[in-house]
C-alpha cells in the first residue's frame, strides 16, 4: 500500500512537469516561429520551406497513423484519430505532389483570403479534429448520422461562398469552432460518468482535453487569421504548430488510458453517457432495493473493499449481480450520490477511526491505510466531506 502512495506522488509530480513542459514548448513554437518568419524571403518560403513542411507533416501523420492503427486495441476513438492523421497526411501529400509535379497552383500565398479549395480543405480538417474528443468524451454518441449532420452544412456553406457574391468565409471558417464548443459541453457528463464508475479520480486524466482545446483554438485562430490574408508569416507558424499538435496528440493518445476500458463488459452500452447519469428504466422493486442495500452494506463492512484504491463500480458485481447501468442507478437512487462519493464516505470513516485510535500516525499512512491513493487526494476529500482539514479534525478529537 505504501508503494502505491509513492507511485501516486510520482505520477502527480510527472503530470505537473508534463503540464509545464507542454506550456513551455507551446510558447516556444508560437513565439519563435512568428519571430523567425519575418526574416524569411518569400522565394525561400515558397520554393524551399513549403515543400519541406508538407513532407514533414505527411511523414508525421503517416507514422502516427501507423502507430495508432497498430495499437488501436479495438477502441473507436483511437481509430478515428488514425483516420484524422491519414487525412492530414494525404492532404499534405497532395499539396506536395501538386507543387512538384502538376502545374496547378494550390496555395495562393499573399492573397487577400483563402481560395474556395483551401477553405474547404481547412474546414474539413478542422471538423475532423473535433471527432476524437467527441468519441472520447461521449462514447457511443458519434454515429454516421451525426457525422452527416455535422459535415453537410459545412460543405454547403463553402459552396455558397464560391457561388454567390456574398463573402461568407467568416461563417465558414468559424464553423469548426462551433462544433468544438459543442464538444466541450460533454466534459461535465464525462466527469459524472467517471464518478459513477470509479472510487478514485487520481489516475483518470481529465487535463488532456484542456491541452487539446488549447492547441485546437490556436490552430483555429491562426486559420481564421489566414483567411483574411495568409502571407508566409502566418503559414510558417501554422505549419510548425500543426506538426507539433499531430505529434503531441498522437503520443498522448497512445499512452493515455481511456477509463471505460476497465469497466466495459460484453453487453454494456456506451450510450449511457448520454447525460452523464445512469439510464433509468422502470426501477427496481422497493423490497428488492432494500434487500440489496442490506447485502451491500454487510459486504462493505465485512470485506472492506474500499481499502483498495483501485476499487471500481464493477467490483460490486461480486455481491450484486447486476450490469453496470443498474449498479450505477442503484447506488445513485439508494444513497443519493455517485459511486465515487459513496466509497469515499467509507474511506473517511476509516480514516477517522485510525486518527482516533492512533493519534500519532502520519497522515500519509492514514491515507494509505484508509484506501486513498495519495495524501493529496485524502486531504482534499476529507476537507470536502467534513469541512475540516485532517489536521484540524485531529486536533478536535
Amino acid at each position: 500500500m505504501a508503494e502505491k502512495a509513492k507511485i501516486s506522488r510520482f505520477e502527480w509530480w510527472a503530470n505537473y512537469h508534463s503540464e509545464v513542459w507542454f506550456g513551455v514548448v507551446l510558447a516556444i513554437i508560437v513565439g519563435a516561429s512568428t519571430f523567425l518568419a519575418r526574416f524569411i524571403p518569400d522565394a525561400v518560403y515558397d520554393q524551399v520551406l513549403t515543400p519541406a513542411f508538407n513532407a514533414m507533416t505527411f511523414t508525421v501523420a503517416f507514422v502516427g497513423a501507423w502507430l495508432i492503427f497498430r495499437h488501436s486495441e479495438g477502441l473507436l476513438a483511437r481509430r478515428i484519430w488514425g483516420f484524422t492523421l491519414l487525412t492530414w497526411g494525404l492532404g499534405d501529400l497532395f499539396y506536395l505532389v501538386c507543387y512538384l509535379v502538376a502545374p496547378m497552383q494550390v496555395m495562393n500565398m499573399g492573397a487577400t483570403q483563402l481560395t474556395t479549395l483551401e477553405l474547404m480543405v481547412g474546414n474539413l480538417l478542422g471538423w475532423m479534429m473535433t471527432l476524437y474528443p467527441t468519441a472520447t468524451l461521449r462514447p457511443g454518441w458519434l454515429t454516421w448520422r451525426i457525422v452527416v449532420i455535422q459535415i453537410v452544412p459545412m460543405m454547403l456553406l463553402a459552396f455558397l461562398d464560391y457561388l454567390i457574391p456574398l463573402d461568407l468565409w467568416p461563417i465558414v471558417a468559424l464553423y469548426p469552432y462551433g462544433l468544438f464548443i459543442m464538444v466541450l459541453t460533454h466534459i461535465r457528463a464525462y466527469r459524472r460518468w467517471c464518478e459513477n464508475n470509479f472510487s478514485s479520480m487520481d489516475h483518470i486524466d481529465t487535463q488532456w482535453i484542456v491541452r487539446y482545446s488549447i492547441m485546437f483554438f490556436i490552430i483555429g485562430a491562426n486559420y481564421v487569421y489566414m483567411c483574411s490574408g495568409h502571407g508566409h508569416e502566418r503559414g510558417f507558424t501554422q505549419q510548425w504548430f500543426v506538426i507539433f499538435m499531430l505529434a503531441y496528440s498522437t503520443e498522448q493518445i497512445l499512452f493515455r488510458k481511456d477509463p471505460w476500458e476497465d469497466v466495459m463488459v460484453k453487453g454494456d452500452r456506451l450510450s449511457v453517457m448520454g447525460d452523464g447519469a445512469p439510464v433509468t428504466g422502470d426501477g427496481l422493486p422497493e423490497k428488492t432495493m432494500e434487500a440489496d442495500r442490506e447485502k451491500l452494506e454487510a459486504w462493505m463492512a465485512a470485506e472492506k473493499p474500499y481499502l483498495n484504491p483501485e476499487f471500481k463500480l464493477m467490483d460490486l458485481r461480486e455481491v450484486l449481480p447486476m450490469n453496470r447501468t443498474y449498479l450505477s442507478q442503484f447506488i445513485n437512487d439508494t444513497y443519493g450520490c455517485p459511486f465515487y462519493q459513496f466509497v469515499n464516505r467509507y474511506r473517511i470513516e476509516e480514516a477517522q477511526r485510525l486518527m482516533r485510535e492512533h493519534p500519532d500516525m502520519r497522515l500519509s499512512d492514514v491515507a494509505t491505510r484508509s484506501g486513498f491513493s495519495s495524501r493529496e487526494s485524502f486531504a482534499r476529500t476529507f476537507t470536502q466531506v467534513t469541512g475540516l482539514s485532517p489536521r484540524e479534525w485531529g486536533k478536535n478529537v
